[in-house]
């Protein structure tokens, strides 16, 4: 599993979701290597919710480099990527360029990281977003954008809204814990 923070954490965050998520799972979590304010990011933006997103492809490239050789030294599968935020926006960015690196995503509060995105051919990985009704920072036209994009490239997406705000909460958690659950074992280990 390929935990992804969101503005601020680091590779510690996301672990003890990650272990709740999917009890024994080889959990790989890097740290964005953007900084903002001094607060890591997978890539910069230029204001609240506009992105670089040059920045976002070259960083996008750069973690499916990463991917690779982790896959390769630990001889581990494609991971599902778990991300919060920016790490689900960075998740959403590598599934739109780089779609064999990942065997599937959960996004938690992900957003739209590329007005274009290039055709590619998603393998009907299969994607959970989840996305918070009262969210002040991930419009819903946004959230629903991204969910159309990810659908027409081929991901079988699941986007289900919450009455939540950008924070994770517990029927968060339980929703992606049970539909990791439901993957096959060869995509969820």
């Amino acid at each position: 599993m390929l935990l992804l923070h969101g503005t601020g954490g680091d590779e510690n965050d996301l672990l003890p979701l990650g272990a709740t998520l999917s009890p024994g799972a080889a959990l790989l979590s890097p740290r964005g290597q953007v900084l903002e304010h001094g607060m890591p990011r997978f890539f910069r933006r230029l204001a609240e919710g506009v992105f670089d997103e040059d920045d976002v492809r070259r960083r996008a490239l750069e973690l499916g480099a990463f991917v690779g050789e982790a896959r390769q030294r630990y001889g581990i599968a494609a991971p599902v990527a778990v991300g919060y935020s920016n790490g689900a926006n960075i998740a959403a960015a590598l599934l739109l360029l780089q779609p064999e690196v990942l065997a599937g995503a959960v996004l938690f509060r992900a957003m739209v990281p590329l007005t274009q995105p290039p055709a590619v051919k998603l393998k009907r990985q299969p994607v959970l977003m989840l996305s918070g009704l009262a969210d002040p920072i991930v419009p819903a036209a946004n959230s629903a954008k991204l969910c159309s994009q990810l659908s027409d490239a081929g991901a079988d997406v699941t986007h289900t809204t919450l009455p939540a705000g950008h924070q994770l909460s517990q029927a968060d958690i339980a929703l992606a814990r049970d539909w990791i659950a439901g993957l096959p074992q060869a995509i969820a280990a």
